[in-house]
């Protein structure tokens, strides 16, 4: 799936003037550089970020820009690239979602150079039909993602902002099982999100109910 369109116009929303793009720092190509501060916008495949962010924070402050879809619309192609259909998707996103894929970002989430962004977007999901390639799609594969608004932006860095995702009421300790009911998350969401928390500081294990581990929000 090619997801340059959704890479470039986010990249063109969060630019400042000033702002210098595909900058080479330390060998390895920047997003944008902003006075000393390096961005780099991924729409997937946080992981792959790890080894350039490992390399860099020793010496750079890293701003990640994630979005998340929070509102989709389905974008249906004919042939020859004309559009022959856009309805808006059931399913909406929310910015726990990001959980997913942070996870690759574990090592560095609580690295005092490194900040996050995420980004709760509005998009369009294009799709052209391919017999055969997706069943499940009845043949319609998603070709690019597209940007319509930003409707919100939300900034972490450490363990305190984290921590703030933590829903109100929990028990302490808390299993995960008790984490995900308590957001209306599937539980492996809740998993990869304590995992997060966890490895920014803003969580500690507690021991274990039965097989399940507990975890303790950090005081701050």
């Amino acid at each position: 799936m090619n997801e340059g369109p959704l890479h470039a116009s986010l990249k063109a929303w969060y630019a400042e003037p000033g702002d210098r793009e595909e900058v080479p720092v330390d060998g390895r190509q920047i997003d944008l550089v902003r006075g000393t501060t390096l961005i780099e916008i991924q729409t997937k495949s946080l992981g792959s970020l790890s080894p350039k962010l490992e390399a860099l924070l020793g010496h750079h402050r890293v701003v990640v820009v994630h979005p998340v879809g929070i509102e989709k619309w389905v974008v249906r192609l004919d042939d020859d690239g004309g559009v022959i259909g856009r309805r808006k998707s059931p399913k909406r996103g929310r910015l726990e979602d990001a959980f997913g894929e942070l996870v690759g970002l574990a090592k560095v989430l609580a690295h005092p150079n490194f900040s996050l962004e995420i980004l709760l977007v509005a998009e369009d999901e294009v799709r052209r039909h391919e017999p055969g390639r997706v069943w499940r799609r009845k043949g319609w594969v998603i070709v690019e993602r597209r940007l319509v608004n930003v409707l919100e932006r939300r900034t972490f860095q450490g363990g305190t902002a984290f921590r703030d995702l933590l829903p109100a009421g929990l028990p302490a300790p808390f299993t995960t099982a008790q984490l995900a009911e308590s957001l209306g998350i599937p539980r492996d969401l809740a998993q990869k999100m304590a995992y997060c928390l966890r490895a920014a500081g803003a969580l500690v294990e507690d021991g274990k109910h039965g097989n399940a581990r507990l975890f303790r929000s950090v005081p701050g």
